[in-house]
């Protein structure tokens, strides 16, 4: 027995440093993002599983895949890219940094992260940065001196886009706020005189529709929503709430296609010479692109740039016929 317990006792004295030498298993590196497809798929699930340490790679390949140049299709990318430094504050600076090199007409797309990330001290940031961006200090000083809006300035009767960086900084936090600001433009929906205004409305109705059929978590959010809403966003709210859990977005497309041609017949003389059919009709149709590309569907078979900036795209569809 005793000569057990020896062998024993050596075998462990052996053992116990070899092991303590022992290196851990690294873990395998996720495969980089191939497509624009990979990249959304990620930054739908982001909120419900954060890697905030993957942002320098996305933003390099939003780069890679050209998203950050059309103003068009870039809202997204850049809430959500401002969304995951608002959340990160003690990160932040570190993955910008990591953001570089970055090509000067790409980095437009981190100028205006900085600026929209509600990070508590982003003038700092950004100013922090104005080396590594010569070809944007135009741009940096407009927002640290002037009078450029930040995210929550924004307007949305002045621009559409605000409604795709709210997407994209809900993608990346999850917070209320950005659905919040969205669920505000509701109250455009109703519109009764300015077709552009009405299909701005129209679209956040949409896409709110759109994500909350397939993401449980936004659905009960808006639910929350609507019972301390604005009276003048209840009756549509309520129209999406309705959609999403019963599954009929149609009836979304034919209330905002009927919306729009009473708007054609009854509305101001300027908005009368527009063709209205193929436009209106084309812009309702996109409206589910920013919702069906992040979910990854395209729906209706309709040409669409998944990923895109719908909400500001649908909008050229309005310009008058020549």
């Amino acid at each position: 027995m005793r000569r057990v317990i020896a062998v024993l006792g050596l075998i462990l004295a052996f053992a116990l440093p070899a092991l303590a030498l022992a290196k851990p298993a690294k873990e395998k590196p996720p495969k980089p993002f191939q497509n624009v497809e990979e990249l959304l798929k990620w930054i739908n699930g982001y909120r419900k599983n954060p890697e905030p340490k993957r942002l320098p790679e996305a933003v390099k390949a939003m780069a890679a895949f050209g998203t950050p140049r059309d103003s068009d299709q870039s809202g997204v990318y850049v809430g959500f890219v401002a969304g995951v430094l608002g959340a990160n504050p003690d990160m932040a600076s570190d993955l910008i940094t990591k953001m570089f090199p970055l090509p000067p007409e790409d980095q437009v797309l981190i100028v205006k992260a900085i600026a929209y990330s509600g990070l508590p001290r982003w003038r700092n940031t950004m100013t922090a940065f104005v080396e590594r961006m010569p070809a944007r200090r135009v741009l940096i000083d407009k927002y640290v001196f002037g009078n450029k809006p930040t995210l929550t300035e924004i307007s949305v009767k002045d621009d559409a886009s605000v409604i795709d960086l709210n997407w994209g900084y809900f993608f990346a936090t999850g917070w209320e706020a950005p659905v919040r600001r969205i669920v505000a433009t509701l109250e455009l929906a109703e519109e009764k005189d300015k077709v552009d205004l009405l299909t701005t409305g129209a679209m956040a109705k949409w896409t709110l529709a759109q994500n909350a059929a397939r993401n449980e978590d936004l659905l009960v959010m808006l639910k929350k929503i609507s019972s301390d809403a604005d009276p003048k966003v209840r009756k549509p709210l309520g129209e999406v709430i309705d959609a999403a859990e019963t599954q009929e977005l149609g009836k979304l497309r034919k209330d905002a296609l009927a919306s729009i041609d009473e708007l054609k017949t009854k509305g101001p003389e300027s908005l009368r010479n527009y063709n209205w059919w193929g436009q209106a009709g084309q812009t309702v149709f996109a409206l589910g692109c920013v919702a069906a590309g992040v979910m990854g569907q395209v729906e209706f078979g309709i040409p669409c740039v998944v990923g895109g900036a719908a909400s500001t795209a649908a909008l050229k569809y309005l310009a008058p016929s020549q």
